[in-house]
């Protein structure tokens, strides 16, 4: 098959999967692209918004349209790590003797979602740092692969409430987009409305299955990045650490800590995924400004300054973004 073949074919099923989401959720067309072009790159997700917005709606749906196996975990405060990996359980053989054997536990499936997850205690958050970046667990002194493909799906409230506890930045850098979930437009919550009250039953046709995503998650890996691009991104990671020769003032200013290197991963990878929705075989400066914000917003550490004048990190970007695209001789998109 033909790379144009390849490129028609991802294209033609990212469509009718994004179609077939949207039977079930109404307007979010970002959050649902962002979410397919994480799923397609092989990230993880971390969705934010306050409860109500559809965020546990849309990784149900997603995993009905998906031929994945799926588990739900509800985070809270009481949960523990074993309650996701699993433990060994003591039980009786054949021959009638005791031995150990591992219960796994629901970290062990295609598509997670992390329901909540900032209401867990750092240490069962930490539980899902090894799954979420080597795709493997380690119990019982035996490291245990996870399936391929997987993907956590996380959900929080960005309200601050009593028995949440922040994600700790090495889990945060884990996630390769953190979608902010805003509140629906008139007309889109008019359908909601018109969908949920009226008893329509909407079935949900599966897509793809596992071995197809894997095929495009390597089809993705293939897609060129023209220098320039690739050196664009580059620059706009390093224009994020503070106290360097690369960082901007407003930088300085505001930032603890600017993204990692897996900011500058997640931009790329994006930007291939983006350029394939599009039928193109070649990143562009577009598909990686596209991808800045929910690539980046979670990887930077804002200082007290910010935080008292309420300066965000999303704000903090776009003046980065504009004075990078001046200095590159970049059309900034609004």
């Amino acid at each position: 098959m033909s790379i144009e073949e390849k490129i028609g074919l991802f294209r033609k099923d990212y469509n009718r999967l994004k179609s077939e989401i949207g039977k079930v959720i109404v307007g979010h067309e970002d959050i649902v692209d962002g979410t397919l072009i994480a799923v397609f790159a092989g990230g993880h997700v971390l969705l934010e918004g306050v409860p109500g917005l559809g965020k546990t709606l849309l990784v149900r749906t997603l995993s009905q349209a998906l031929n994945l196996s799926f588990n739900r975990i509800q985070f809270t405060p009481d949960l523990m790590p074993a309650d996701i990996l699993g433990t060994n359980l003591v039980v009786e053989t054949q021959a009638g003797r005791k031995a150990f054997e591992f219960q796994k536990g629901p970290i062990f499936a295609h598509l997670v979602l992390a329901d909540e997850i900032n209401r867990a205690t750092p240490k069962t958050q930490s539980a899902m740092l090894e799954a979420m970046q080597e795709k493997s667990v380690t119990a019982g002194g035996e490291i245990r692969k996870l399936a391929s493909p997987f993907f956590v799906l996380a959900t929080q409230n960005p309200i601050d409430q009593e028995g949440t506890y922040p994600l700790p930045e090495a889990q945060l850098d884990r996630f390769f987009f953190k979608l902010v979930v805003t509140y629906p437009s008139g007309d889109e919550l008019t359908e909601v409305i018109n969908r949920t009250t009226d008893g329509r039953n909407i079935e949900v046709t599966e897509i793809l299955d596992g071995n197809k995503i894997c095929e495009y998650q390597e089809l993705i890996r293939q897609v060129p990045v023209p220098k320039h691009v690739r050196d664009y991104a580059v620059r706009l990671i390093l224009a994020t650490h503070p106290q360097t020769e690369t960082a901007e003032d407003i930088t300085n200013q505001y930032l603890r800590f600017g993204s990692s290197p897996r900011g500058a991963q997640t931009l790329i990878l994006a930007a291939k995924a983006r350029a394939l929705t599009e039928g193109r075989f070649n990143v562009s400066f577009d598909d990686i400004q596209q991808s800045i914000l929910p690539a980046l917003r979670h990887r930077l550490i804002p200082n007290f300054e910010a935080e008292a004048e309420g300066i965000t990190t999303d704000h903090i970007l776009h003046e980065i973004e504009a004075k990078v695209d001046r200095q590159a001789g970049v059309s900034t998109q609004s």
